[in-house]
């Protein structure tokens, strides 16, 4: 009974253009920086700030999320492996056992977080020539919403999912069950699209679809979160004179964009990391604690950094 009230999760995997097929994860990151763009130029048009900065900062925060949150996976959640794969850091391909386009898929939060405050350092001082505090109360607004257009890229991927559940709120993620290779053996189909589809739809393969459990999808639950944040930073920003406290927003930034990580991960797979040396808490948890620590002493310590343009 579960199952069946459970929805089925077995999306394509992109748009296809004919020439092209844009994947809905990327597509997620393309609207993440599009939107966190249009977002800054508002507040760079309101600041006095010129075009010209804002596309130095388009760069170096587009660069600093993508190479941050890569390494953020590797040092992080999987350096077991790549220690003895080097190569494979960089490389979109992997040559054993066997050649395979594996492009880039392990991408760390916490990784992208670091890059990008480190970055936002230098180009406080080199382009915007302001405190680093003031670029990242700002840079936060776009940073909220563009986490949440990620978390529904990871939904789309099926990727990054919670544990089993027997709550009405859980999802059917038959992308997550059966491998590719999986779905074209059970079905005989050698197109493993049509695969997923036909155990999703053909009656024959009833009892295959009863194996794919639910699970929550803690994609959207972090993505629901995000969007909370996001509200309150844009409210502060805009319509509170929050923005004149250095720090203020970024503390309240990060305080609740790491608490919602750090709640949802509760309820989520684990991730691997170094959670089993640790204990207790989960790798993306123990990430997530210095985070909230900086981000509540910058919150309470704001009041005295006043900043007048």
């Amino acid at each position: 009974m579960i199952h069946s009230l459970s929805m089925i999760w077995n999306p394509s995997e992109g748009i296809d253009l004919g020439f092209i097929k844009l994947r809905y994860y990327s597509l997620m990151f393309v609207i993440a920086f599009g939107l966190g763009w249009f977002l800054m130029k508002k507040i760079y048009d309101r600041e006095g700030e010129s075009v010209e900065k804002l596309d130095k900062l388009f760069i170096y925060t587009v660069l600093a999320t993508l190479v941050g949150a890569r390494l953020g996976h590797v040092f992080f959640y999987d350096w077991a492996y790549y220690k003895d794969h080097l190569f494979e850091i960089i490389s979109p391909v992997r040559f054993t056992p066997k050649f395979e386009i594996v492009g880039f898929s392990g991408l760390a939060s916490h990784g992208a977080a670091i890059a990008i405050i480190t970055v936002m350092y230098f180009y406080s001082k080199k382009i915007v020539q302001k405190p680093v505090l003031w670029i990242l109360d700002r840079i936060t607004i776009p940073v909220a919403i563009g986490g949440m257009f990620v978390r529904f890229g990871n939904f789309f991927n099926s990727e990054i999912l919670g544990h089993e559940t027997a709550s009405a709120l859980g999802v059917r993620f038959i992308r997550d069950r059966f491998s590719p290779r999986e779905a074209m053996e059970i079905t005989g189909i050698n197109d493993y699209n049509q695969a997923y589809d036909a155990i999703q739809t053909n009656p024959q393969f009833a009892e295959v679809l009863a194996q794919v459990v639910p699970k929550h999808p803690t994609q959207l639950y972090e993505a629901f979160g995000y969007l909370i944040v996001f509200l309150i930073v844009y409210y502060m920003y805009w319509k509170t004179d929050a923005r004149k406290k250095l720090g203020y927003i970024f503390g309240v930034f990060l305080v609740l964009l790491w608490t919602v990580r750090f709640i949802v991960e509760y309820v989520k797979e684990s991730q691997k990391g170094f959670e089993d040396v640790l204990g207790y808490l989960s790798t993306g948890q123990w990430l997530s604690i210095p985070f909230i620590i900086i981000g509540i002493y910058l919150w309470a310590t704001a009041k005295n950094k006043k900043y007048e343009a």
